[in-house]
């Protein structure tokens, strides 16, 4: 070996080179909002799938609502005086009413109205529940005392008459109905929310954060409100359907939409006066109401059900029950089967019918 080999091997190995000239390793590629909403969707299509026929009808029914004027064969305010009370037709697929105006027409924009008090009453409702709520459980003390004394307050009075007192007060206009349903909701959404808050600031990792130095504000987005998400937007899905059957139900006595806006209340208040006459004055907004409120709660039981770990449990030892029982019930055939031939055979041979026994 020469010398210079000698040198080499002799050599300390160079020191690693520092963390920050290291070529930093590709790090996996994070899944998009998109691609996480996608399988979100999947996978509830797949659990749900009475849930995933109502957002199939949802869907439709907010496609209908937002293209309601290209939809609509016909204006729903504009009367024709020549076609009154129609029955449905080629040129009327639903009929007329008492003003000669298309009763698919008005059902359809019907739609958009009922739609948009839902979207807006739910929202508000939502935001200004959660949000007092949040902050009553979280803070706690006076705080809490004064705020959840208010909500009491507001839920001590029976809804039905709160609603049509400001109602009647404000007067009628989408506006002022919208008013209303918020001041009657929002409570619901307090309640919900503060004991959301009350159970989650109880976590472990909630505590560590608060000894971490991480502020309120901080806290509550990161830890709290994700946490809560589930329940507050089941909790929406099911008093969006209440939403719709209070609005139609102010029109229905005059105090929600104004005339000759079209609502779903107002066309059945409309047609009472000529339901042996023109049947389908009533049918054609019933039936709508009804279909949107049903697939509403069909929706919202579904969500409840996917997201709450407790029901996913149950959901899963039934199935897995299920699956057992169906695999015994197909088994059992083969099983009678096995032991009917082993009988005839051994009865054959002029056994007993018995298994004879092994020798010692």
């Amino acid at each position: 070996m020469t010398q210079e080999n000698l040198l080499t091997d002799t050599q300390p190995a160079a020191p690693p080179r520092p963390a920050a000239a290291q070529a930093e390793a590709p790090r996996p590629p994070r899944r998009s909002t998109v691609r996480r909403v996608v399988r979100g969707v999947r996978d509830f299509v797949r659990a749900q799938p009475l849930g995933a026929t109502a957002l199939v009808l949802i869907c439709l029914f907010v496609l209908i609502a937002i293209l309601a004027p290209v939809v609509a064969p016909y204006d729903p305010i504009v009367q024709q005086r020549r076609n009154i009370l129609e029955p449905p037709s080629a040129e009327f697929l639903l009929g007329t009413d008492d003003l000669g105006r298309d009763v698919l027409s008005r059902a359809i924009h019907g739609a958009r109205t009922s739609l948009v008090i839902g979207v807006m009453t739910t929202l508000i409702s939502l935001v200004l529940g959660t949000a007092i709520g949040v902050v009553s459980g979280y803070f706690g003390r006076g705080l809490d005392i004064v705020l959840q004394r208010v909500m009491d307050a507001v839920q001590a009075i029976p809804g039905i008459v709160l609603l049509l007192f400001i109602a009647v007060v404000l007067g009628p206009s989408v506006r002022n109905t919208i008013i209303a349903l918020t001041v009657v909701i929002t409570p619901s959404f307090n309640r919900i929310a503060r004991a959301e808050t009350l159970r989650v600031r109880q976590e472990p990792y909630v505590e560590a954060a608060r000894a971490t130095g991480a502020g309120a504000p901080r806290i509550l987005t990161r830890h709290i409100l994700p946490n809560m998400i589930a329940s507050v937007f089941t909790l929406g899905s099911l008093i969006f359907a209440g939403v719709i059957i209070a609005e139609s139900a102010l029109s229905f006595l005059g105090i929600g939409a104004p005339p000759p806006t079209p609502s779903w209340g107002l066309m059945l208040s409309e047609g009472v006066r000529y339901v042996e006459r023109a049947p389908w004055l009533i049918v054609v907004p019933a039936v709508a109401l009804s279909i949107a409120v049903f697939s509403f709660n069909l929706l919202g039981d579904a969500l409840r059900d996917h997201l709450d770990p407790r029901v996913q449990r149950l959901v899963i030892q039934e199935r897995r029950g299920w699956w057992g029982r169906r695999l015994i019930s197909r088994l059992a055939p083969s099983l009678a089967q096995g032991a009917e031939r082993l009988e005839s055979t051994d009865t054959r041979a002029g056994g007993t019918g018995r298994v004879p026994e092994p020798p010692r």
